[in-house]
């Protein structure tokens, strides 16, 4: 693997990539980092394919802008662009996790001529929501804890996470990796809670899917750049909402697989049957694997049968 930094859409952008051939671009999430790709580089890169991970716009050692404006759909699909553009391609296979997932799903509709094809984790594709994605999560922390509208107030979480960075990544990954731990969650009102007021405790590193050095690459990193990038992501909801509008029920035409665990709390929270939907918005729809016993972070707990489903996937275009 190497490390560079591109020069796109005005930011520089750092990417960590592996092998040769025609580009697959690894968009991560929250908390993530390139480097939650580190188990699919190699595999992709030995399947004849250039496997490109960067670290998103707000994280890492890529720029992070202050202002939450700098986050919204036109920009986040403009750095993508600007990625192909510098690597000197037209098209690239795609891939997201978390917010990522969000992305790719929007890039196979904004700019649809360079998208060779999707792989996408966690997060289905669902049909537009009636409402502003604020007024939602506003309606469900009445009652619960719900993250994005915890995160949405500038500063509170920042605060809160950006000085228990050990203790908010460790507990956090432990609890999204299964349904059960995550969803106590929303045992909780929002009110006068922070993050580390519900998440579960979790138990001494290493995890049977990370070790102390892997978990400690994320604490170093956090802890030098904070978590304001990674929340303006969330900040600009109801922006991309609105920006979205008249692409949203757009169908997704670029061939597609679909990978999630079986026990991801993303899922759970979606409702009974979130994965109805993908059939007619996305009609190349070539797989939905679910892979038993892992939650959110599935690319990085069960990375085998993954970059299994990913390599049949990259074959069959």
């Amino acid at each position: 693997m190497t490390t560079r930094t591109l020069e796109v859409n005005g930011i520089d952008l750092s990417v960590t990539e592996q092998g040769s051939g025609d580009p697959v671009i690894l968009c991560h999430g929250f908390p993530g980092l390139g480097y939650s790709w580190r188990h699919q580089l190699p595999a992709i890169a030995d399947a004849g394919w250039h496997a490109i991970a960067p670290d998103m716009r707000g994280y890492g050692r890529s720029s992070r802008p202050t202002d939450v404006g700098a986050y919204d759909r036109a920009t986040t699909v403009a750095d993508m662009e600007g990625v192909l553009d510098g690597l000197g391609v037209e098209r690239a296979v795609f891939a997201g996790h978390d917010f990522g997932a969000h992305l790719v799903w929007d890039l196979a509709r904004w700019i649809p001529e360079r998208v060779a094809g999707l792989i996408q984790l966690s997060v289905p594709l669902t049909p537009r929501a009636p409402m502003r994605p604020n007024e939602i999560s506003a309606f469900l922390a009445r009652d619960h804890f719900f993250h994005m509208h915890y995160f949405q107030q500038p500063g509170v979480a920042d605060a809160e996470l950006g000085t228990n960075v050990d203790e908010f990544l460790r507990r956090v990954f432990w609890a999204l990796s299964d349904t059960d731990r995550y969803l106590t969650c929303w045992e909780h009102p929002t009110a006068d809670n922070g993050y580390l007021d519900v998440l579960p405790t979790a138990p001494p590193l290493p995890w049977e899917w990370l070790s102390v050095d892997e978990f400690q690459y994320y604490v170093d990193e956090f802890t030098r750049t904070g978590f304001t990038g990674g929340l303006n992501w969330y900040r600009t909801a109801d922006l991309v909402w609105e920006q979205n509008a008249e692409l949203h029920d757009k169908p997704v035409l670029a061939p597609t697989v679909f990978i999630a665990g079986d026990r991801d709390p993303v899922l759970a929270m979606m409702g009974r049957d979130p994965l109805a939907a993908m059939t007619s918005l996305v009609p190349d729809l070539r797989n939905v694997e679910l892979i038993p016993g892992a939650g959110h972070f599935v690319q990085m707990q069960e990375p085998d049968p993954v970059n299994a489903a990913i390599v049949e996937f990259l074959g069959g275009l």
